[in-house]
């Protein structure tokens, strides 16, 4: 079956996101292989993505490990730094399926605070027909509630959903709910599906 909407992911989809690379730039990348080891960084910004509250969840963590607190608050002060830079292409892409009359969606894990911050900086966040932005719903990829919810919300069926993600367990639990599925590994290879299925042209997937 052709799908008839696109459900994009975020992160490392339409914006890169790579905190080790911002901290490799500014502490250099031995002391944040120690930092990653010692801290888990990535649980700190579930809860956020849970829904909890930005500012606390990061400050609460630093005074809980003062030895790292100026870098762990550097998650906070300067999160637009560890979500950055868009995927131009990718951008293009959700611009041409939408100028085509093909719904798009969003469904990511992202805080409340940090994708207010998101869309504050990237105007296309605004764009989504739909955004499923996880702090706003209290669950997370790849728990299969959270497809779930977006199914039940838009009314659209699973098998209509064609889901773009860069991470493989999230690909696969939505292909456990039926939804159609690409897993992301650069714009180049979703644009030529969005063709393939009769999404695009060719012309406008560039």
């Amino acid at each position: 079956m052709r799908p008839t909407t696109v459900v994009f992911d975020i992160g490392n989809v339409l914006i890169e996101w790579q905190p080790e690379r911002y901290y490799d730039r500014t502490i250099g990348a031995d002391r944040r292989r120690a930092m990653f080891a010692a801290l888990d960084l990535h649980g700190m910004n579930d809860r956020v993505d849970r829904g909890e509250n930005f500012t606390e969840v990061v400050t609460t963590f630093a005074g809980e490990n003062p030895d790292w607190r100026d870098e762990i608050m550097a998650w906070h002060d300067n999160w637009i730094e560890l979500a950055a830079p868009a995927i131009d292409h990718s951008v293009r892409l959700l611009r041409a399926l939408r100028r085509s009359g093909v719904p798009v969606y969003a469904l990511s894990n992202f805080g409340i605070e940090t994708f207010a911050i998101g869309r504050e900086n990237y105007p296309f966040l605004e764009e989504f027909d739909r955004p499923y932005i996880s702090g706003h719903m209290g669950v997370i990829k790849p728990d299969p509630e959270i497809f779930r919810m977006v199914e039940e919300d838009s009314g659209t069926p699973p098998e209509q959903l064609l889901f773009t993600d860069d991470r493989a367990d999230n690909i696969a639990a939505a292909a456990a709910r039926g939804w159609q599925t690409h897993l992301f590994e650069g714009p180049e290879g979703f644009a030529a599906r969005l063709v393939a299925e009769g999404l695009l042209e060719e012309g406008d997937a560039r």
